[in-house]
């Protein structure tokens, strides 16, 4: 892992996902999440004071980056809440079939190289009428945002960890098994266009 992936990266992105506009984003899903909960690219703990601890038995956090889970720490020693790290990446979550109550995908799913086999992994994992609850960035139905979105895309990656402005959140969740509940859809101000497009909602496993 290089320098500015392990150093300046994780503070970088603690800061782009933890604004004021976001966090309330987050706000809406996150105290949600009941049972035994994997939260899929945990980063740095931000969700973790969010939980509801009265409907939380635990948390496998999984996060494959160094920099982020040491970031992590000073909300890890703040919570009541047993958190369990894992450390590979979305692709390979090492739980067994069923395994999960709820999974909460918050400001990830942009980021995950395979998203369809990080997907089909958290569908397994996922007990029978689980929820899926999601905060998520990405492509804009507006076809001029769309349009800066797909030039922009391979430069942004490269700056910000892998991360795609123009994946489709509820389509990528539609096509992976799940049945969506409810889903919102915004424009985050004070964000350019291309990467303010939000959706947030819950999924069930079907």
């Amino acid at each position: 892992m290089s320098f500015y992936d392990e150093k300046i990266l994780p503070h970088i992105i603690n800061c782009g996902c933890s604004t004021p506009a976001i966090m309330d984003l987050r706000s809406k899903v996150v105290p949600l999440a009941y049972g035994d909960v994997l939260e899929v690219g945990m980063g740095s703990a931000l969700n973790l004071p969010l939980y509801n601890t009265s409907k939380v038995n635990k948390v496998w956090g999984l996060e494959p980056s160094i920099g982020m889970r040491k970031r992590a720490e000073k909300n890890l020693n703040r919570s009541n809440i047993k958190v369990d790290w894992l450390d590979l990446p979305g692709e390979k979550i090492p739980l067994a079939d069923n395994s999960v109550d709820c999974i909460v995908l918050t400001y990830t799913l942009c980021t995950i190289p395979d998203w369809r086999a990080a997907m089909q992994q958290m569908h397994r994992v996922l007990k029978p009428h689980g929820k899926l609850l999601y905060c998520e960035h990405g492509l804009s139905p507006h076809s001029s945002i769309e349009k800066w979105q797909n030039r922009l895309n391979p430069l942004w990656g490269k700056i910000f960890g892998g991360c795609n402005l123009n994946r489709n959140v509820t389509q990528s969740i539609e096509a992976s098994g799940f049945s969506i509940e409810w889903n919102e859809h915004k424009y985050v101000n004070k964000m350019p266009k291309f990467a303010a497009y939000m959706s947030v909602g819950s999924a069930i496993k079907t």
